[in-house]
């Protein structure tokens, strides 16, 4: 057992948060922690590391065991570069690998070689089977997979910022390897590829792990077992977080079930006992006080608790726009230089849920910003169709007044409703008593999200702009909005990296990749069963820039391609390169199809031969021809790829 939790209690200003709480963790266990905000897993990770003292219980772990503990405000510094304070990580290997260079050193001019060698031997055993001939291309693995380039590598520690302090730090624990890694909230300042790659590191991971997340397409990938915190307990369930959702409901249901029945049992009792009582007769009244003794007798069952702290939320459009909601055309956008992106196009239908996806820093946000009139773009244009009215959510929340309290927040913004109805909106989500009359700028990320989804929800708006909504959402409160926006029958662009929430929601999928967007009409299952394809089908058939818009040249991401000022000359020889680059493609696909007819009749005469009793017999002859079809089906696997990727 590599951790052990037993009857751990804690309370703040006299407020239970943790009451009993046990569990262990073997080694190799993948576990995650969920609960809503404010339930007690940050309190429990902070006693399990030792930063915070419980008011009962005892925490053991494994003797010699080593625990890596990555907070929400993970830090990490020193006076290096981000490469040299990832290799002092692995201080142990970079001693070793010093002392095998002096060791080699010295067997030049040693008089007792043979000693030399014996003690280099064996140094170089122990060194290779720590790891030390790949931990430095482990830690450049690890430093890309979580967003860092190689220029980042010579950046110094100190001036990182927040988020990249915080990958950085994860990064040196994912390095040291310890026993038992211990994440809250890991996926936070990861974009999309980044939380794909931790995913796959931490699922082959060989220690154990124990992660705080409301990520939930991250918990389905990883966990083997949930722990639950609600009204103070824990509460363990085998399987991922789909698995917890299911058994849960099961068992709140059955627990439900069995409450009514004996409320219902208890009820037909009482009704019996009184009953018998009337009759007023010696027999019946004995009767009645023996169901009277047996009904005190029976264990009461709990009411299963519903928790009342939901939002409600519902968005209704107050008027349906036209068919046609947006068009943009040639919209371009560069920062110091760098290109985010450039002659896009967009065509957005009523009722369509778009979600934009794409690593951190690609231009996502910017996109929003200038459909909604914030930042100007560098070049192109786009329109509103008829009847097209917009709100805006930005994860920043910059459409907050931070000086004006929740209640003026709201007010200000709908003067035409009541005090009373102001109360109940907020209170909807989860604002009550004096708490509406706080200061926007002292909220939480959390209670700021709350207050922008309530104006959102209050506003007439039928094409709606949501920037990372989920963030600082539990998970209760993300599959609420889920619901809300899976109904809407308005219009949602949507930019987010939730891929649970993407799958949920979405319709259509534009992915800002390389400059340019991708288009993938359905959810993220879709985007992942499609995304090699279509990034094969990119690097076979680049867009040509064209000076009209029609269908016919549409790139093969979706995305229109248009430039401004193309005169007739340039536009003719646009057309000639993209017509021989077809016969290119064109060619190349007979040539190929060609060689995988000439390839399978190859084999199939192998097979002929080597199903031959004389060849059959001869271990030589056969080595040959099945070498020699591993040789041909492995060129044909790459033909098919190529083939694919040309058609």
């Amino acid at each position: 057992m590599l951790l052990s939790v037993n009857n751990i209690n804690k309370t703040f200003d006299a407020e239970p948060i943790l009451s009993g709480v046990s569990f262990n963790i073997e080694r190799r266990q993948k576990t995650a922690l969920i609960g809503a905000n404010g339930s007690g897993k940050t309190t429990l990770l902070k006693i399990i590391t030792g930063s915070l003292e419980a008011d009962s219980g005892l925490v053991t772990f494994e003797k010699d065991s080593e625990v890596g503990y990555l907070s929400q405000e993970g830090t990490f510094s020193g006076g290096g570069t981000i490469y040299e304070e990832m290799l002092a990580c692995r201080a142990d290997l970079v001693k070793m690998e010093s002392d095998l260079r002096k060791l080699e050193e010295e067997m030049n001019s040693a008089n007792d070689v043979a000693a030399v060698c014996d003690r280099y031997e064996k140094l170089r055993t122990e060194f290779e089977l720590k790891g030390g001939y790949t931990f430095r291309s482990e830690v450049v693995g690890v430093l890309k997979g979580l967003g860092f380039s190689e220029e980042d590598f010579e950046r110094k520690a100190e001036t990182l910022s927040g988020g990249q302090k915080t990958r950085a730090a994860l990064g040196a624990i994912l390095i040291r390897k310890p026993d038992l890694i211990i994440l809250d909230e890991p996926t936070n300042h990861l974009d999309m590829n980044s939380v794909i790659w931790l995913e796959n590191y931490l699922s082959n991971y060989d220690g154990a792990i124990l992660i705080v997340s409301h990520d939930r397409y991250f918990l389905d990938r990883i966990a083997e077992f949930v722990f639950e915190i609600e009204n103070t307990r824990l509460e363990v369930y085998k399987g991922n977080y789909s698995d917890f959702a299911a058994k849960k409901k099961m068992l709140f249901d059955a627990k439900m079930k069995a409450y009514l029945n004996q409320q219902q049992e208890i009820k037909h009792q009482e009704q019996v006992i009184d009953k018998l009582k009337s009759f007023n007769r010696e027999k019946s009244i004995k009767r009645a006080e023996s169901r009277e003794k047996a009904l005190e007798k029976i264990e009461l069952l709990e009411k299963p608790e519903e928790i009342n702290d939901e939002m409600k939320l519902r968005l209704k459009p107050s008027r349906t726009s036209g068919e046609d909601v947006l068009k943009a055309e040639g919209l371009s956008k560069s920062y110091d230089g760098h290109v985010l992106f450039s002659g896009t196009d967009l065509d957005i239908k009523r009722g369509e849920h778009i979600c934009i996806i794409g690593d951190n820093g690609t231009g996502k946000t910017t996109l929003l910003k200038i459909l909604n009139g914030i930042t100007d773009a560098d070049d192109g244009s786009f329109t509103y169709g008829t009847n097209v009215e917009t709100a805006y959510y930005d994860q920043e929340h910059h459409v907050l007044d931070p000086d004006k309290t929740i209640y003026d927040e709201i007010s200000d913004a709908h003067p035409d409703m009541t005090i009373t109805q102001v109360r109940t909106i907020l209170a909807s989500f989860l604002f009550a008593d004096e708490d509406v009359y706080k200061q926007i700028k002292l909220l939480s990320g959390g209670e700021k999200g709350r207050v922008s989804l309530a104006k959102l929800m209050l506003s007439s708006a039928n094409l709606l702009f949501l920037d990372e909504p989920t963030n600082h959402l539990d998970i209760t409160s993300k599959e609420i909005l889920e619901n809300a926006l899976s109904e809407y029958e308005g219009t949602l662009i949507i930019v987010s990296h939730d891929r649970y929430f993407v799958n949920r929601v979405a319709t259509r999928i534009l992915e800002l990749h390389e400059g340019h967007f991708d288009n993938y009409i359905g959810n993220y299952d879709y985007y992942l069963e499609k995304k090699d394809d279509v990034r094969k089908a990119n690097e076979y058939s680049k867009p040509i820039p064209c000076s009209s818009t029609s269908p016919d040249n549409r790139s093969s991401s979706g995305t229109e391609q248009t430039v401004a000022g193309t005169d007739g000359a340039s536009d003719w020889k646009a057309q000639k390169v993209q017509q021989a680059e077809e016969r290119k493609r064109a060619n190349d696909l007979k040539k190929t199809e060609d060689r995988i007819t000439e390839i399978e009749d190859l084999l199939s005469a192998l097979e002929t031969e080597m199903a031959d009793p004389s060849n059959a017999t001869s271990p030589s002859k056969l080595n040959e021809l099945v070498k020699k079809q591993n040789e041909l089906n492995s060129e044909l696997d790459e033909l098919m790829e190529k083939w694919e990727a040309l058609s």
